[in-house]
């Protein structure tokens, strides 16, 4: 069982270490010594916290996404309250994306730098660390596919399913590599700019998503 170290004076230190190192350099690339030595902090210490690496990765997911998804969910139960289909489809776009995005300038709510890490972590094999992901998204993520799928009539679930892929897909390059857009857009877009991140992103996905509805139906 972890113990408080987060609510100590040092306890931030060795997560914001941590959290930094492993969205540099990968989470399996860094040892829980070279995350000590960092902070300026005995390694014993961190064990006594934490566990081990697994157990830091953990507190470092929970102060992030705890305020995200509750977020996330007081936006869901606003938006799923819309009659018009589309419309409703828009807005719970609007409540998964913004508390990503609005999250970016503090140290609770993720931003590029946790973002970096989520993105180095999907390529992780271990299955403690899947397992620290899934239990930090995978309960939220599946009250906005059903909300999505009500949007939906006769959408596949799978199709939801991939398309909400892509969607996160986006949301990390976003974050983590803005300055491509710029580049590409000869300075003319900026993607620091959140809102206009947000609605482009919005667009593409409301097509994408929209375009699963079998022809036959009103989506409407």
């Amino acid at each position: 069982m972890r113990k408080p170290l987060a609510q100590t004076q040092t306890g931030p230190l060795v997560l914001d270490t941590a959290e930094r190192l492993f969205a540099e350099r990968g989470f399996s690339a860094v040892s829980l010594r070279e995350v000590a030595r960092e902070a300026g902090v005995a390694v014993s210490s961190v064990i006594y916290h934490y566990e081990d690496k697994f157990g830091l990765l953990a507190e470092i997911y929970d102060r992030h996404t705890r305020p995200m998804n509750a977020r996330r969910a007081e936006l869901l139960g606003e938006a799923t309250r819309i009659a018009d289909r589309s419309d409703r489809l828009t807005a719970i776009l609007r409540a998964y994306l913004i508390p990503a995005f609005r999250s970016s300038g503090d140290e609770t709510g993720g931003g590029a730098r946790f973002t970096r890490l989520r993105a180095m972590l999907s390529a992780e094999a271990d299955p403690k660390v899947r397992g620290i992901i899934a239990a930090s998204f995978d309960a939220t993520t599946r009250q906005f596919l059903d909300a999505i799928g009500d949007c939906l009539p006769g959408a596949e679930r799978g199709a939801i399913v991939w398309q909400a892929q892509f969607l996160l897909g986006g949301l990390y390059y976003t974050l983590v590599n803005p300055e491509r857009i710029a580049r590409l857009s000869d300075g003319t877009e900026d993607a620091a700019d959140h809102d206009r991140a947000i609605a482009m992103l919005i667009a593409a996905a409301h097509a994408a998503f929209l375009a699963l509805v079998p022809e036959e139906t009103d989506a409407g």
